[in-house]
């Protein structure tokens, strides 16, 4: 069946950094977009990044434009979130999400169980 697992998250002071990790089982990770989301307490859940097929990356939120990366190695059947300069803002559970394309409307369908990722001094 088809398993996102994320993990990778912590505490962190801010300007610290962090890299999330997303493992993919049970589909071809190649051939789906996937993206990042992240909920803070109190917030709606918001799209952060994702990558596509070809290794383009989306972001959702300008606020990472510059901190927040994304890779994939579709041989480690994984997908990385690299977040540099942190701010207590980005605190928040992070999930990964298997999507169809970075454009696809609708919620994703499979999602992971989602890594804490706190920033504060």
């Amino acid at each position: 069946q088809v398993q996102l697992v994320e993990s990778g998250g912590g505490l962190v002071q801010p300007g610290g950094s962090l890299r999330l990790s997303c493992a993919a089982s049970g589909f071809t990770l190649a051939n789906y977009a996937i993206g990042w989301f992240r909920q803070a307490p109190g917030k709606e859940r918001e799209g952060v990044l994702c990558i596509s097929i070809g290794r383009v990356a989306t972001y959702y939120v300008d606020s990472v434009k510059g901190r927040f990366t994304i890779s994939r190695d579709n041989a480690k059947n994984t997908v990385y979130l690299q977040m540099n300069n942190l701010d207590p803002e980005d605190t928040a559970l992070y999930y990964c999400a298997r999507q169809r394309s970075c454009y696809s409307s609708g919620s994703p369908v499979y999602w992971g169980q989602g890594t804490q990722v706190t920033v504060s001094s």
